[in-house]
């Protein structure tokens, strides 16, 4: 499947919130001349241990005996070639480490993956993931070997930086060319945003020495875990195996809380650092840490102090996490002070902590002289645990977003905007309750269990929380349990579908606690989410592949063959089932004509928007072209054009008084872990309540439909006809 640009380029930046692994990563030291060798010797101890094959057997059965399983598939030789290719995929998706020769020499265990998870053996997936680190350090030896080398920038040369179909090269030699382009576009990159080639060779040699690093950290258990999820991965794109500990952070991240000192944390260079405090959290409360200060080394109460430099973010993040009332020291080396700078001594009492950045904010949009509500919900949170114990004060993404209705209705806001973009979903529960905070009572989503059991889920509370003007604005980003929300909303004429057409995941997935059969209480074997049901809208129709389509429609940022459910080879097909009764509260047919034309009047006139629209084209063309000029004259150019037109929107931003817009820069050749910390994070705060040009225009298409509605009583009973209770909209 191909990814978004974004993606392809961007360095997934590890974030770990004390307490709670984000994406698990390694820092570390540089590497030395004979790092190859020390790999080799590393990985050759990469073997799977008992417990690991009682794991693999486990899975197996749950997936091959469970009748809960939506669309089970046999481990045969056939699915164990799907297992094989995934895994080698997961490994390397890219190409650039694996030769061909290295593909076939571990060809022939391919027919027998199947017997390996079922018992045989799970030796071979150890030694494939061992000669995956084997051949990093290689071609983090050749990368830096090569700096020294220099370039030739006048050469009409070309780097494809999506290879993902690409052919596995043949030999060595293929993929010394294939990194002599990589390597050659790092240095043009950090050349063109003006750094000399002193500079440029210390800051690429720090990064590849670091990718060598954060490599020679993987341990056996994440071999382990890559493994399996192959082959779950392999019955269905959303089954997936996780372990204990990802399990526990899966947990954590979907209740916004934690026990721990409440700090988010980062791997820079060689060190642990923080890199934002959680407001009112115990690390806050202390106002000793900020923002960079690094982590030398941890302690838990009066104990010993445990060195952390070079230690993967997710050990150190086990180290800080702690129950609520323990304490923990931490020594710490503030960001203004250079590696060898005064450390000192930070105690901590752990406490709960909320985790704000995922949870629903609100905004309020002038549109033509209407109030416009947003509400950013970006996931469907619920604290599972809490649910399950019947806990009142559950937090959950409902109850905040009751509470936040309340305070717009209180404001007298004419309208809401739901913004769902980038939401890729969460607690199918959650996508229910949410919806019945907008109807009053009736079905929300109909889901066909494995068995091909149809049950007709909804709101059975009467009353809501908002019973005025509504749109929901989605995106190709936007999935499941939100595709679940925006399809009910369009079902009912509750409101308006805004944005781009959804991902098109249309099935439910259930944790599997692999433990549930022991009784010793100690979480061993992990969890497997579990694809369990496929959920259909209650018009009978499903969001399945083909996803949400909009009622009024932005441009594409991504095509259904780049990016979403239908990119899957293997994705559930769409179908139909019998519509479930439900009231009409609208009917919009009649009202997307004008509400079409006035919004295209608008746009073609929105500054912002038509950038939005360039920017769109642009990156789509790249996309396809899917290489980079290594020429320096193109790449200059091609900079200074960007450039320009940088500034050129900056001049032209002022001249009409709009609002400063987020920061824009030329491209620094970096990347993010390399960039100033304090910076980004300010950028990024700034995004949280930025308004872009396209939440602007969802307002204004509301407060279109709203002056509609009450200027004509012929078309509001078009639209609105009083079939439903509540009458929403305008009488």
């Amino acid at each position: 499947m191909s990814k978004p640009l974004s993606f392809v380029l961007a360095l997934l930046v590890p974030l770990a919130v004390a307490g709670a692994v984000i994406a698990p990563v390694a820092g570390g030291t540089a590497g030395s001349a004979p790092a190859a060798a020390t790999a080799r010797a590393a990985a050759s101890s990469f073997a799977p241990t008992p417990h690991q094959a009682s794991v693999a057997l486990r899975v197996h059965d749950v997936l091959s005996e469970s009748r809960d399983v939506y669309a089970p598939k046999p481990l045969d030789d056939r699915l164990a070639a799907s297992v094989f290719r995934r895994y080698l995929d997961n490994l390397d998706p890219q190409r650039l480490f694996f030769t061909a020769a290295d593909v076939e020499r571990f060809r022939p265990w391919q027919s027998r993956v199947d017997d390996a998870i079922k018992g045989e053996g799970l030796q071979p997936a150890f030694d494939l993931y061992a000669l995956y680190m084997q051949r990093v350090q290689e071609r983090v030896d050749y990368a830096r070997g090569r700096l020294d080398e220099g370039f030739d920038f006048t050469a009409d040369e070309a780097w494809r930086y999506d290879r993902e179909d690409a052919a596995w090269p043949a030999d060595r030699a293929e993929l010394d060319a294939l990194w002599a382009k990589y390597v050659k576009n790092d240095w043009l990159r950090l050349k063109l945003a003006g750094r000399d080639d002193d500079q440029i060779r210390r800051t690429l040699d720090k990064r590849y020495a670091q990718l060598a690093t954060r490599v020679k950290q993987l341990k056996p258990d994440d071999a382990f875990e890559t493994f399996l999820n192959a082959y779950t991965e392999s019955i269905d794109p959303h089954t997936s195996y996780l372990s204990p500990r990802s399990a526990e952070n899966f947990n954590l991240s979907m209740s916004l809380s934690l026990e721990g000192i409440g700090a988010v944390l980062q791997n820079q260079d060689d060190y642990v650092v923080i890199r934002t405090l959680v407001p009112g959290g115990p690390a806050a409360k202390t106002g000793e840490l900020g923002v960079g200060d690094r982590i030398t080394a941890v302690a838990q109460g009066d104990g010993p102090m445990v060195d952390v430099i070079g230690w993967r973010i997710d050990e150190v993040v086990e180290l800080v996490r702690g129950a609520k009332g323990s304490r923990v020291r931490l020594d710490i080396v503030p960001a203004s002070a250079g590696p060898d700078g005064e450390h000192r001594i930070v105690e901590i009492v752990r406490d709960k902590v909320k985790l704000e950045e995922q949870a629903a904010r609100r905004q309020v949009i002038e549109a033509d002289g209407r109030r416009i509500g947003i509400i950013r919900l970006p996931t469907f949170y619920l604290d599972f645990e809490a649910y399950r114990r019947g806990d009142p004060d559950t937090r959950s993404a409902t109850t905040d977003v009751a509470r936040l209705l309340g305070e717009l209705r209180a404001e007298k806001v004419d309208g809401i905007v739901v913004d769902l973009r980038g939401n890729g979903g969460g607690s199918l529960t959650e996508a229910i309750q949410l919806t019945g905070l907008f109807i009053d009572t009736g079905p929300v989503v109909q889901v066909r269990e494995a068995r091909g059991r149809v049950s007709v889920e909804g709101d059975r509370q009467r009353g809501v929380a908002w019973d005025g003007p509504l749109a929901v604005l989605v995106d190709r980003s936007s999935a499941s349990a939100s595709e679940i929300f925006a399809a009910a909303i369009q079902d009912y004429g509750r409101g308006l579908i805004i944005g781009e057409t959804t991902f098109g995941k249309g099935t439910v997935q259930n944790l599997e606690n692999l433990d549930r059969f022991r009784n010793d209480g100690e979480a061993r074997y992990g969890n497997l989410k579990l694809t369990i049901a496929q959920f259909f809208r209650i018009d009978g129709g499903t969001t399945q592949f083909s996803g949400v389509v909009p009622d009024i429609a932005f441009p594409v940022t991504l095509d259904a063959d780049e990016f979403g459910e239908s990119t899957y080879d293997n994705a559930l097909p769409a179908t139909r089932i019998a519509p479930a009764a439900h009231d009409d509260y609208g009917r919009f047919s009649p009202l997307l004509p004008p509400l079409a034309r006035r919004h295209e009047a608008r746009v073609a006139k929105d500054v912002e928007f038509q950038w939005w629209k360039e920017d769109v084209e642009r990156f789509r063309a790249e996309r396809k072209a899917a290489t980079l000029s290594l020429n320096e004259a193109k790449r200059r150019a091609e900079r200074e054009e960007a450039e320009a037109r940088r500034i050129a929107r900056e001049a032209e931003r002022k001249r009409l008084g709009l609002a400063d817009g987020l920061p824009s820069r030329a491209d620094d050749g970096l990347q993010a872990d390399e960039r100033d910390l304090a910076q980004q994070v300010a950028e990024e705060k700034a995004a949280e309540n930025h308004i872009d040009p396209l939440l602007r225009e969802s307002a204004f298409v509301l407060g279109d439909a709203i002056g509609l509605l009450s200027k004509d009583r012929a078309l509001n009973a078009q639209v609105l006809p009083r079939t439903g209770q509540p009458r929403v909209w305008v009488d």
